[in-house]
């Protein structure tokens, strides 16, 4: 009897256990299961220029149901998406039009900005255009601006970002470089001009890197992601130069934004 009743009262602690440790569980299943609320942020490498399959209430801002962003939350269903990012979009344009969303319940943000402030177009314009020291002088020009300009231009739009959503884990993007070097692409550009170009694009990025860094902001580096994916590859996650669809040009296709840009974003988030 005495024995019957040890076991019975033990029987009843590891129950108890049990139970605790059954609810305890389910509790933080239920934390982690926690939706987000997720704002996506920045110009046509974010509203998914060149991937098609635009939203037409958006416009002139383009924004693709195969950019990153909406791929994002489709797979994960956060309890709130906003997507802001627009075409042609420079960093004053976020400040003005694309920060209303953000809040004190924000919890992530997505966002690429500062090629349009740098020149991308104009820089690409030229390089297609003139000459190959025309490129590579307004390539430098590009640089210069990135070395004086740019960084203060992020700082405010990064504090901006931290303002109204203080509580955000912020993810910046970067750019691919656009060309492999030494690739199947004959005509066009020169290797000299391609390699100008990259070189423009990691200059760019480590630029961007470093303000979101002592932001307390995590970057995404696109390189090794497009990395046998640029344009002369073979296999290209850009579209080169379309003379039918100039926007489009030098974009990510929606193979770029699902293989190349979801990746990097889904590792930060």
């Amino acid at each position: 009897m005495k024995l019957s009743r040890i076991a019975a009262f033990s029987s009843s602690l590891l129950l108890g256990a049990v139970l605790a440790l059954t609810g305890a569980g389910q509790a933080q299943a239920s934390d982690n299961a926690l939706a987000l609320d997720y704002v996506a942020l920045g110009d046509s490498y974010s509203s998914g220029v060149g991937a098609g399959s635009y939203d037409s209430a958006s416009g002139s801002c383009k924004r693709s149901t195969k950019a990153y962003p909406k791929l994002w939350a489709a797979a994960h269903s956060p309890s709130s998406f906003a997507f802001t990012a627009c075409s042609g979009a420079r960093t004053g344009d976020v400040l003005a039009g694309q920060l209303g969303p953000l809040s004190s319940a924000t919890d992530l943000v997505s966002i690429t900005i500062g090629g349009n402030d740098a020149g991308f177009s104009d820089v690409m314009t030229t390089c297609v255009l003139q000459s190959e020291s025309s490129c590579i002088n307004r390539i430098n020009q590009a640089k210069a601006y990135v070395d004086t300009t740019l960084p203060g231009k992020l700082d405010s739009v990064y504090s901006a970002i931290s303002s109204k959503a203080p509580a955000a884990r912020v993810v910046v993007l970067g750019y691919p470089r656009f060309y492999k070097l030494g690739g199947s692409c004959i005509a066009g550009l020169s290797e000299n001009e391609r390699a100008a170009i990259n070189g423009a694009a990691d200059y760019l990025n480590a630029a961007t890197a470093k303000r979101a860094a002592d932001h307390g902001y995590s970057f995404g580096d696109l390189t090794p992601a497009f990395s046998g994916h640029e344009i002369c590859s073979g296999s290209a996650w850009l579209h080169s130069l379309n003379w039918l669809n100039i926007g489009e040009s030098y974009h990510p296709t929606a193979s770029g934004q699902s293989g190349g840009y979801l990746p990097v974003f889904n590792s930060r988030a």
